[in-house]
């Protein structure tokens, strides 16, 4: 017998809740009515539920304003089956992404709750709203004819990454209602995730951005002519600029802007730097940094062939789009990851650079750089500097360990707030040579927050007296912990900056990663020099593989204290880090495996590393003594600092009394064969 088809009750439960919303005096929109240009731009812009374009159409959608004055887009869906409510993973977070990060179309095209969040990370992408509520609806009818309903509530913004938090259980929509509404927004303000719960968020966000990364980059190279790599790396940065906006100050750049003219001074072209103009003066960088930023934007946004209309389309609008389209979710909602060092590196994978030039450029992994944060001890009252700055990825590193431990610490609000900025634009500095490279770590700090400050173009070598940057121009740099990723092409291995940097510094500590060689002789010059000043506390010895598909170059890290001569009797405490619990995968040769995974413990064997160079030996747990040992250096040597754990050859009790049970064996073997031998000799 053929099973009964269940009839859907979508109908009843829309008309259901329509009616409530009519009598709360609500004034809500139906999925094809006009609520606001920006929102509905932005469901027209963002991937329909089933991967095209222009399709996401909520069936109900308000805006709300509470207390404030502050404005909730509201989006609700509905379903008219009594399983569709919604779709959760095995972390029990809506699961809108497959296990490869591409969306789970049947998931947000089947569940209430589901659809709504995906409309909410549209209004989150390409909307100024930062703050949104995803309403599912769904419903059956029981076995007397009766209408049944439940609800999910959804509250999906930056300080969730986009995922979304389950708000509470309701029976209704009266929590939208004018009388309720702010009590329902204070309930929104008291979520919290765990730190658990934050950093797998974060972990899954970071997968997602290298994804969107790759295929960015791959369709620009592809498919997007005469564009240099240094024209790249400026579309993205300005692009960017021009969308981030400032609330209430400036108002994002929007595609439909940019209307590809060839009117002199309304360019596409000059419609990007004008906003990015509006936008640095806003953000209040000193006039030079404004200058050389503009300046540096201008050739590649203002070039002839970029805004040229083809078939109505300038390639800078094209490209704006795209970067847009792929990227816009992962810097409105503010990680604090290091966004734009990713992006350089996976234009550097592509690009037809040597093999020492890639070594130069490789990306410190986001979890080396809080390992080198923590070992140079940085927390609130650091002043941290960076020779070598890159993309500024151990800054931002730098400056969430010392944003979090301000939080821990300090519990007036007042005195957060100052102690913050006092972070973001005293006690942050880099030093970035290359113009291209110096305006992605410009970039990387504002999106991280904003310490672009002290970021300085110059050589750090050659050009810089130890001064700030801004503000205090006239002023010492007080740093007190250095960390440094230098490029391996440079003198000593990149030996040259830290002989440098510690030379100017006080006190402190300083943690670096560089090619193992340089404390096994390339840069014994170098060593010898800085251990005459400075005491080597550590040698650890990466894993082979921390740089797979980027570089095969064997890294160390090295720790060192600062102003207090190494002498012979110090102890120096040597890691063999080899195993630190991740597994990696080339992702050019797995593409269907992650690049990085924990199979051993990976963030306990790191704490513990930091624990080892701080407190020694009685930190011993997950490593043991034949990866740990404290030994000591020749101060006049500067080539036997990567040392191993020596092996014990005296013979134990135990060795002892292996080797004679298998004499002893041996022996018995040998009786009992002649005896075999005899009996067979007898029996003829």
């Amino acid at each position: 017998m053929a099973k009964k088809k269940i009839q859907s009750v979508e109908p009843q439960i829309a008309d259901l809740a329509n009616s409530w919303m009519r009598s709360y005096d609500l004034d809500y929109k139906l999925e094809q009515e006009y609520l606001n240009s920006e929102i509905d731009n932005a469901l027209h812009d963002y991937f329909s539920k089933n991967g095209g374009s222009g399709a996401n159409r909520p069936d109900a959608k308000l805006l709300l304003r509470d207390k404030k004055l502050n404005y909730y887009p509201i989006l609700i869906e509905y379903k008219g089956y009594k399983d569709k409510l919604i779709k959760l993973d095995v972390y029990a977070q809506i699961e809108n992404k497959k296990n490869k990060n591409v969306p789970h179309f049947k998931n947000i095209n089947e569940y209430a709750v589901n659809g709504a969040v995906h409309y909410a990370n549209a209004i989150l992408h390409h909307t100024s709203y930062t703050d949104i509520i995803a309403i599912g609806m769904t419903g059956y009818k029981d076995d007397y004819g009766n209408l049944q309903h439940s609800i999910g509530v959804y509250y999906v913004s930056k300080k969730n990454l986009g995922t979304g938090q389950k708000v509470g259980d309701f029976t209704d929509l009266s929590f939208l209602a004018d009388e309720h509404f702010d009590a329902f927004i204070e309930q929104v303000e008291s979520l919290r995730l765990t730190q658990e719960e934050l950093d797998r968020l974060k972990e899954k966000r970071e997968q997602e951005i290298t994804a969107s990364l790759t295929t960015l980059n791959n369709d620009i190279y592809k498919n997007e002519k005469g564009l240099g790599e240094k024209d790249r790396v400026y579309l993205v940065a300005a692009s960017i600029m021009a969308t981030l906006g400032i609330p209430g100050k400036v108002a994002p750049l929007e595609k439909d802007e940019l209307r590809s003219s060839m009117e002199e001074g309304n360019k596409d072209g000059d419609i990007i730097l004008r906003k990015i103009r509006a936008f640095l003066k806003e953000k209040q960088l000193p006039q030079g940094k404004k200058d050389l930023i503009l300046r540096t934007l201008q050739n590649t946004l203002t070039a002839e062939y970029i805004n040229k209309a083809v078939d109505g389309e300038t390639q800078l609008k094209r490209v704006f789009s795209k970067i847009v389209d792929d990227l816009g979710i992962y810097y409105k909602i503010g990680l604090t990851t290091d966004f734009t060092g990713k992006l350089f590196n996976e234009m550097y994978g592509w690009l037809g650079f040597s093999q020492d030039k890639l070594n130069d450029v490789v990306l410190t992994p986001s979890y080396v750089a809080t390992l080198l944060v923590k070992l140079a001890r940085v927390d609130r009252d650091s002043y941290v500097w960076d020779f070598a700055t890159g993309s500024a990825g151990l800054l931002v590193a730098a400056m969430n360990e010392m944003l979090i431990d301000a939080k821990n610490n300090i519990h007036s609000p007042e005195e957060l707030l100052l102690k913050e900025a006092k972070i973001k634009t005293e006690q942050l500095l880099g030093i970035e040579l290359l113009p291209e490279v110096y305006m992605l770590a410009i970039l990387n700090m504002i999106l991280m927050g904003d310490g672009s400050s002290n970021i300085l173009n110059r050589d750090s070598l050659t050009d810089f007296d130890g001064k700030y940057g801004f503000g205090k121009t006239n002023e010492e740099f007080p740093a007190n912990a250095f960390i440094l990723n230098p490029p391996y092409s440079a003198d000593g291995n990149g030996m040259n900056f830290v002989e440098k940097a510690l030379g100017m510094m006080n006190r402190g500590y300083a943690a670096i990663i560089i090619q193992h060689s340089a404390g096994s002789g390339k840069a014994s010059e170098y060593n010898k020099r800085i251990l005459k000043k400075h005491t080597l506390l550590a040698s650890i010895k990466m894993p082979k593989d921390l740089f797979i598909g980027k570089s095969s170059v064997q890294t160390a890290v090295y720790v060192f204290r600062v102003n207090e001569a190494h002498k012979e009797d110090d102890i120096v405490k040597f890691i063999d880090f080899s195993n630190d619990g991740y597994t990696r995968a080339n992702r050019k040769k797995a593409k269907k495996v992650l690049n990085l995974r924990d199979t051993d413990q990976a963030k306990e064997r790191y704490e513990e590393v930091v624990n080892l160079v701080r407190y020694g030996k009685s930190k011993l747990n997950l490593f043991t003594e034949k990866e740990y040992f404290e030994g000591h250096i020749d101060p006049n040597s500067g080539d036997d600092w990567n040392q191993s754990a020596p092996l014990d050859s005296r013979p134990t009790l135990a060795d002892f009394r292996k080797t004679l049970s298998e004499y002893l064996s041996y022996e018995v073997s040998n009786l009992l064969k002649q005896q075999k031998t005899e009996e067979g000799c007898l029996g003829k």
